[in-house]
Formats: structure tokens, sequence, C-alpha cells
């Protein structure tokens, strides 16, 4: 029998030791999750803790069906997506130089690729980012991804492929070839 069935079956009961079981099982990859989609540190810990606040508001309603965490990841991105709507109504100065200035290439390599690679991600369509952030970022499998989307898995295969070439592309136009090297 599977652990999240178990400790789903006493949540329901009420036993408070499963709820702290499942938060303390979940919290790090839902927080990684919500800190990849939001820069504000502070966001990012209240987006994780209304995920698990939903969750368990509709407790009595759920029924498991195999991966929890789907099913968290799903939450967690919904409120992800309405932070930044919000968000998107009053954009800041930072974020419009930040979103409109390429990077800038030099010797300080890691950091850099990393800047690079950030400011190529968000030149990217919701959809690839998505993708992108579950594969590589929170490493799900792209089967885990179609149901965590809700999308086929064709889809997907097709969404991760289109956001590599698109991140190749840009990368090259940013003036670095994805190589790892800003020369």
């Amino acid at each position: 029998m599977d652990v999240d069935f178990i400790l789903i079956r006493k949540m329901k009961q009420g036993d408070d030791e499963a709820f702290d079981s499942f938060v303390r099982k979940y919290y790090g990859d839902i927080l990684k999750y919500c800190a990849y989609h939001c820069p504000d540190t502070e966001d990012a810990r209240d987006l994780t803790q209304e995920t698990f606040v939903r969750f368990f508001t509709r407790l009595s309603d759920y029924h498991w069906q195999g991966k929890t965490r789907n099913y968290l990841y799903t939450i967690a991105g919904n409120l992800c997506k309405n932070y930044f709507a919000k968000k998107k109504a009053e954009p800041s100065d930072d974020e419009f130089l930040a979103a409109n200035s390429p990077p800038v290439p030099g010797p300080e390599g890691a950091v850099t690729d990393r800047v690079a690679l950030l400011w190529a991600l968000d030149q990217l369509p919701q959809e690839y980012r998505e993708v992108i952030d579950l594969f590589y970022f929170q490493e799900l499998k792209l089967t885990e991804i179609a149901r965590c989307l809700k999308i086929g898995l064709p889809l997907v295969k097709y969404r991760l492929r289109q956001a590599k070439a698109g991140l190749q592309e840009i990368l090259k136009e940013g003036g670095n070839d994805g190589s790892g090297r800003t020369d």
C-alpha cells in the first residue's frame, strides 16, 4: 500500500502526526517549485503555504488516485499563475529592466551563464517554461508532467522539444551559444 494513501487516510481521520509527515515530505519540493516561479522569497513561501492550505481545506473531497505530488504541483502552479497575473497588472521599473536587458557576457563564467539561462527562459512562452521547469528543475518524468499539466504526453514532448530549440536560438541571439562559455 502506498505511503501517501495511508497518510491521507490518517489525515482524514484527524491524525496530527500524519499532517506533519505529509508537509515534511512535500514542503521542500513545492517551495522549490514556487521559488522558481516567484522571484520574491517571502511570496514563494506564502504560495507554498497556500498550496498546503488549499489541499487540506479540500482534503475531505480528495480521492487518492496515485501521485499526490502532482496534485500539489497543480495547485502550486495555479497559485503561481494567479500571482503573476496580479503582478503583471503593476510592473515595477526593476522588472521592466530585467526583462528587457540582454545578458552581459564576461569572464564571470557560471554566474553569467546562469543569468543568461534565466533571461532566456523568461523569453519563452509560459507553457514552454513550465515544461522546462518540471522536467529539469523538478525532475519529473514526462508522464508525470503530462498528468500534472493535464495535457497529453505527445504535447509534453513537443513543448519540451520546442522549448529546447527556443532556448538555443535565444541564447545564440543573446551572445551565448549555450556551450557554457561566453568568449
